[in-house]
C-alpha cells in the first residue's frame, strides 16, 4: 500500500483480526463501521474512508487497554502500514485523553458513533432474543439514564458526541439504532 492510499476491507479486516480475539471486541468495530458507513452516506462522505476509520478505531484496544497506550500505539502500527492521516486524527480524536482535536466530521462522527454503539448492543443483549430488533431510541433513553446498566459504557461522551456532531440527542440514537438494525443479521444482533 502506498503512503495515504486507503486500505482495502479485506486488509483492514486481517488487521482486526490479528490483533482482535474477543468476539465482542470485534462485534464492537463492526458496529462502528456500520454506523460511520451511514452517516457517510447521510452526509456524502467517502463511505469507504469513513467505514474502515471506524472498523479499526479499536483494533489495538485488548493489547493496550489503557489511556496511556490505546489508541496512540494502534496508531504507529496504522501509520507503518500506510493508512491516511485524516484516518489517523480521527482515531486518536475518539479518545477525548489524547487532546487531539476533532477537526473533521469524519473525527466527530467516529467519536459520537463510538459509546453508543455499545451502548446499543448492551440494549440489544437484554432483550429476550438478545436481538437489536426490538429495542427502541425510547427505551434506550431510559436506560441512558440508569448508572447501573452498562457500567462501562460513557454516557457524557454520548451526549457530547452527537452535540459535536451537531445532532440532536435522539436523533442520533435513532439514526445508529436504524443503521445497525438494518445490518444486524450480519453483525450478529
Amino acid at each position: 500500500m502506498t503512503v495515504d492510499a486507503l486500505p482495502t476491507r479485506t486488509q483492514a479486516l486481517a488487521l482486526v483480526h490479528e490483533w482482535i480475539t474477543n468476539p465482542a471486541l470485534r462485534k464492537h468495530c463492526y458496529c462502528v463501521e456500520t454506523a460511520m458507513r451511514a452517516y457517510a452516506r447521510r452526509y456524502g462522505e467517502d463511505e469507504a474512508r469513513w467505514a474502515l476509520t471506524g472498523l479499526i478505531h479499536d483494533f489495538d484496544w485488548e493489547r493496550h487497554p489503557d489511556a496511556a497506550r490505546h489508541p496512540m500505539h494502534g496508531v504507529e502500527v496504522l501509520r507503518q502500514h500506510g493508512w491516511p492521516e485524516d484516518v489517523l486524527r480521527a482515531v486518536l480524536g475518539h479518545a477525548p485523553y489524547t487532546g487531539v482535536p476533532r477537526d473533521s466530521r469524519m473525527a466527530r462522527a467516529l467519536y459520537a458513533c463510538d459509546e453508543l454503539c455499545g451502548f446499543l448492543v448492551a440494549c440489544s443483549l437484554v432483550m429476550p432474543d438478545k436481538s437489536l430488533a426490538g429495542v427502541e431510541p425510547a427505551s434506550v433513553k431510559k436506560k441512558l439514564k440508569r448508572a447501573d446498566f452498562a457500567r462501562n459504557v460513557n454516557r457524557d461522551d454520548i451526549v457530547k458526541g452527537a452535540a459535536e456532531l451537531g445532532e440532536d440527542l435522539d436523533a442520533h440514537i435513532a439514526f445508529v439504532l436504524e443503521a445497525l438494525k438494518a445490518d444486524r443479521e450480519a453483525l450478529g444482533l
